[in-house]
């Protein structure tokens, strides 16, 4: 697949239990996410090319500071002679607002590449594992944001 395609499939992965976005908890984004990051596409041979990142924090992007869980998948797009040029990047953020418990929870961040000899079920186990899972795997996010950036 290339990853021209990667936010319309992520979409797509998150609409595929014919639920409205509005209707979906944490763990279910988590799960789309999963089987979107599943998917193989045309990328550089090379161990770091396509990556998944799990991460979360309060920050103040576009507005007043909000918990923000942020889901993105990383491409390494090389050019004609096979050196890299730039990555995409496919987002989906979820937004939860201003929770006193959330963002108590200070910020966190985890890789995981396709390539690179680790397993992805291990590296999602290992993160629902955490207690902070705990706490946000069952929250409706006020927002979720698909979106696909160069970088």
């Amino acid at each position: 697949m290339s990853t021209g395609d990667a936010a319309g499939l992520l979409e797509g992965e998150l609409g595929s239990e014919g639920r409205a976005p509005s209707d979906l908890v944490t763990e279910d984004v988590w799960l789309a996410f999963l089987r979107f990051g599943r998917r193989r596409f045309a990328v550089a041979d090379a161990p770091d090319a396509d990556g998944l990142l799990f991460q979360y924090g309060t920050y103040a992007f576009d507005g007043p500071p909000t918990f923000t869980l942020d889901l993105t998948r990383q491409f390494e797009i090389c050019d004609g002679d096979g050196d890299h040029d730039h990555y995409v990047q496919v987002h989906c953020e979820l937004g939860y607002g201003i929770v006193p418990a959330l963002e108590a929870l200070g910020s966190f961040d985890s890789w995981f590449f396709h390539d690179a000899g680790d397993d992805l079920d291990e590296w999602a186990r290992g993160l629902t594992e955490r207690a902070d899972w705990r706490r946000i795997r069952g929250l409706r996010p006020a927002g979720i944001r698909v979106y696909q950036e160069q970088v």
